[in-house]
């Protein structure tokens, strides 16, 4: 009803080809056909960035779309609307009447409103002898019926270009979280391999990762991932599979030596005895080093008691942040800072967190806070809000670092010491 029929604007507003193309368009439509509006309008939304329109000129067309009587739009039940600014502005959450005129312009010039206006330029219907709407002058929804295909197949890309994203950057978590791994049982158990090189590289390509990057730059960013990751892999089967070949030969030399003669085993005793004097002689050695490490941490916790931390006292209780400096170390508080922004972005900790806590706190409380939550990322379920907590205790005097360092250090003091113990 009303919208098979062309219209142009009241007033100095003109008319474009596209507008037309709007009105040609609209008027080919189904009597028959009827849709839910609200569907219709949640797939609006979620095609509005191939749409061209802003969210608050969707709150324009919630606003217009609630003025429509039935629950679905149809040709047969008219497809003018006539609100009043007034009225509009108020279902527009009070929208100023300049900035809903804006919007109302907005979806005109997007195609998914017409303007059928009055001689006058008024808004208002006009009814016949039996109650029925003949004449209505508004805004007609025709063009959300006529473009409902394309507006709902925009709306299923839009979803599914979501839902990739988010599955790449799922797989890019598991991804980092495969290489630190690898990493520290690299480092732990000193196995072979140029893991220098393989660190400066991941840090290079997670550097450039921030929540805005587009699906593009996530495909390219998980291949590579993918490749270290698998690199680092096969380094780590390599070392597993010389410790079985290694075990077995053992295991061959000691059946070989448990089949040689008694004499030969006489003859042998002295050059045993040797061996375990060997052994207790490098037994002591390393009790010696772990006593000395020990008695450089005492040391270390006093010095935090007393005064306060240094670089060198805070990278000797959290060593693991110096894997994500420059360079692969921390030399200055500089380099300080360039790691914890890649370890922050590592554990999610968002921008708005960071820079409360670095106005409560400062920069190199605030850096040094995230080397200890990276030393305790393993137990930490979120990074961000474990500093957001922080910093609200900081604001009332509730938390200072001092004993988070000396923590940590006394953890470092408790793992040299225990290999001491064991040997002796």
């Amino acid at each position: 009803m009303n919208s098979d029929n062309l219209t142009t604007p009241f007033g100095r507003r003109g008319v474009s080809i596209g507008l037309l193309a709007t009105q040609f368009a609209s008027r080919n439509i189904d009597p028959a056909r009827s849709i839910d509006k609200w569907k219709l309008f949640r797939a609006t939304c979620e095609a509005r960035p191939h749409l061209g329109i802003s969210d608050r000129s969707l709150a324009v067309l919630n606003a217009l779309i609630s003025f429509y009587p039935k629950a679905e739009l149809s040709e047969e039940n008219g497809l003018v609307v006539f609100p009043s600014n007034q009225q509009l502005s108020l279902r527009a959450h009070g929208m100023p009447e300049q900035t809903l005129r804006r919007h109302l312009a907005a979806l005109v010039q997007a195609g998914l409103i017409i303007r059928k206006d009055s001689p006058n330029g008024k808004r208002y219907a006009r009814k016949d002898r039996s109650g029925g709407i003949s004449d209505a002058y508004g805004f007609s929804l025709a063009p959300l019926i006529s473009r409902a295909d394309e507006i709902q197949s925009i709306a299923e890309k839009v979803v599914e270009e979501r839902l990739h994203l988010q599955r790449l950057r799922e797989k890019i978590t598991l991804c980092r979280r495969d290489i630190v791994k690898f990493g520290e049982i690299a480092i732990e158990d000193q196995i072979k391999g140029d893991w220098d090189r393989i660190r400066n590289r991941y840090v290079t390509l997670i550097s450039s990762l921030d929540r805005k990057s587009k699906a593009p730059f996530l495909e390219l960013l998980l291949a590579d991932l993918s490749k270290l990751r698998a690199e680092m892999a096969n380094q780590l089967e390599k070392h597993v599979e010389s410790q079985k070949i290694s075990a077995n030969a053992y295991q061959n030399e000691r059946l070989i030596q448990s089949s040689e003669s008694e004499s030969l085993i006489e003859d042998e005793q002295p050059a045993a005895k040797n061996e375990v004097s060997n052994v207790e002689l490098a037994a002591t050695n390393q009790a010696s080093k772990t006593v000395s490490a020990v008695r450089n941490s005492e040391k270390d916790l006093e010095a935090v008691s007393k005064a306060g931390f240094d670089l060198a006292t805070l990278l000797k209780a959290c060593p693991e942040i110096t894997l994500y400096g420059p360079g692969g170390a921390v030399r200055d508080w500089n380099d300080l800072k360039h790691a914890g922004n890649v370890v922050k972005s590592m554990l999610s900790i968002s921008q708005s967190a960071y820079d409360e806590a670095e106005q409560a706190m400062g920069t190199q409380n605030t850096n040094a806070i995230i080397a200890c939550i990276l030393e305790k990322s393993d137990v930490i379920q979120s990074a961000g809000g474990y500093l957001r907590t922080l910093t609200e205790k900081s604001k009332t005097m509730q938390f200072s670092i001092k004993p988070m360092l000396m923590a940590l250090l006394r953890a470092r003091m408790t793992s040299h010491l225990s290999p001491a113990r064991s040997l002796c």
